[in-house]
């Protein structure tokens, strides 16, 4: 991906700039697979990102021609269950960190690595990718916040037919299914769109564009918190941010938001 420094192999990456981090999956010839001590990478760079007021965008990437087989299921048995919960640990982070999230999909996207690409507000996918799950198929039962988040983001008849049948979902049926949200012609489209689509995304006034993404990953689990939102829309109104962008539409260019 664009702007993302790349590594034969190893655990994933972290690259902040300004308002964008993007976190790069670095195991291709392995086809991305997560091993134990990538969890822990990657749960500690989400924590590095929240800690980073001004990053308003998080993307999720992989380098080579997959974006993720999943957990190494050779591991899991060494490991107990803690490797099941340390996924669901990070799928969970995933969907609550702070900034707005974007997965770039190219190549397998296999097991959990659905989850964390679901745990993502928006998915983007190139011409030639797949998704699916086939945990039964291997006589594993998916945790339970996945089973969850599939139920609650696509919903139980779509989840059947992943989880139940270990449906296979090429480009256009993910599309369809609700598991991209746009689809792109190629890999360098997929760059192109993620690289536009995150710079517009930066732009937002942060006092509007967190808060609602807050609230509606909220609203989908049933768990909104009506005195939250409340204040946070008395925030955004009586705001710095508010009065610029409005002045700037009058005046017919970019606002220019600090987030007070």
């Amino acid at each position: 991906m664009a702007g993302v420094e790349r590594d034969p192999g190893g655990v994933p990456t972290l690259q902040i700039e300004g308002r964008i981090a993007t976190i790069a999956l670095q195991r291709p010839a392995q086809a991305n697979r997560l091993e134990p001590e990538d969890l822990h990478a990657l749960l500690a760079h989400i924590d590095a990102v929240d800690a980073r007021p001004e990053v308003l965008v998080l993307r999720l990437v992989a380098s080579g021609r997959s974006f993720c087989a999943g957990f190494n299921l050779n591991r899991m048995a060494g490991e107990g269950g803690e490797a099941g919960r340390l996924f669901e640990q990070l799928a969970d982070a995933i969907e609550a960190t702070r900034p707005v999230t974007i997965a770039a999909l190219q190549g397998g996207v296999y097991g959990g690595a659905t989850d964390l690409a679901l745990a993502c507000d928006f998915r983007l996918g190139a011409a030639g990718c797949e998704w699916q799950v086939p945990a039964a198929r291997l006589g594993l039962h998916y945790y339970r916040g996945g089973l969850e988040r599939y139920v609650a983001l696509l919903g139980p008849d779509l989840t059947r037919r992943v989880m139940l049948l270990a449906e296979r979902f090429d480009g256009p049926a993910m599309l369809a299914a609700g598991m991209l949200h746009r689809l792109l012609a190629d890999p360098q489209e997929l760059v192109r769109e993620l690289d536009r689509m995150s710079a517009e995304l930066a732009a937002m006034g942060p006092l509007a564009l967190l808060p609602m993404k807050r609230h509606i990953s909220a609203m989908a689990r049933g768990r909104l918190d009506a005195g939250r939102i409340a204040q946070d829309i008395a925030r955004a109104q009586a705001s710095e941010d508010l009065r610029e962008g409005s002045r700037a539409w009058q005046e017919k260019r970019p606002a220019r938001f600090h987030g007070r």
